[in-house]
């Protein structure tokens, strides 16, 4: 697939995701069917082991194409529509490799949804979450910023369209560092290079098990994380690491 509106550039086994959709990343059906393409590319890529995924210019993402929404009036497309949508933020959630989500401005309505469904979360001061959808007639975003977020705050969000801003964020524990918007890559570029630095089969088999654990019962998400133990000592990267450490020497891991 040809991408426009999702830019991707891959360095030292890093890769940094752009959402490239002026003037305010709005999405729209092009926006969702790139989104999840780039995401279960990464997926398959062996010179990725981390993503980075951010907004071009002051926005992360405004959410959905409201001009867009208004052409959905032939039979089926609001389901396809739909359907599209989802599967554009499952595809990063379910990205084999860890998604770091640098927020350099306000991330509204689909654009919370797509920031929720990162792994780890940096924001810029200026950025903000927010779930505008009661001002413009619709509903939506409730599920994903219930990851995120409390009781009462998100009922104020949904209810109001309350935006919580960056320093909030951060208080709330929301995201791991508010920065300047000038220095939020290089903040989230030293985290994306900590954890390229680590296995690629442990880091994989860790995401998994985080994805998989986060519905099940305490009893039933130890057993799986146990599991998957087992199954990770087995690896040649585990028993790098054991040599590794008790050779007071970094690791070396394969693919």
């Amino acid at each position: 697939m040809d991408v426009a509106l999702i830019k991707v550039a891959v360095a030292d086994a890093i890769a940094v995701v752009t959402m490239d959709n002026p003037p305010v990343n709005a999405q729209n059906a092009q926006f969702s069917a790139e989104m999840a393409y780039v995401f279960d590319t990464l997926s398959d890529r062996k010179d990725v082991r981390v993503a980075v995924l951010t907004g071009a210019g002051k926005v992360f993402s405004a959410g959905a194409d409201m001009k867009g929404r208004a052409g959905l009036k032939a039979v089926g497309e609001r389901w396809q529509h739909n359907r599209r949508v989802r599967e554009s933020f499952h595809a990063i959630r379910e990205c084999a490799k860890p998604v770091i989500g640098a927020l350099n401005g306000p991330a509204l309505g689909a654009g919370l949804a797509v920031a929720a469904s990162c792994d780890i979360l940096f924001a810029a001061e200026e950025a903000s979450l927010g779930l505008p959808e009661i001002d413009v007639g619709l509903l939506g975003g409730g599920r994903h910023a219930q990851r995120l977020f409390g009781h009462s705050t998100l009922r104020r969000m949904m209810l109001t369209g309350y935006r919580v801003p960056g320093p909030e964020l951060f208080r709330l524990g929301i995201v791991e560092a508010c920065v300047p918007r000038p220095a939020l890559m290089e903040r989230v570029m030293n985290l994306a290079r900590e954890i390229a630095a680590k296995s690629p089969a442990a880091v994989r088999l860790a995401k998994g098990a985080l994805n998989a654990i986060e519905d099940m019962s305490l009893r039933d998400g130890y057993r799986h994380e146990q599991d998957l133990t087992a199954q990770l000592s087995e690896h040649p990267d585990a028993k790098e690491a054991a040599a590794a450490f008790l050779e007071k020497r970094q690791p070396v891991f394969g693919d």
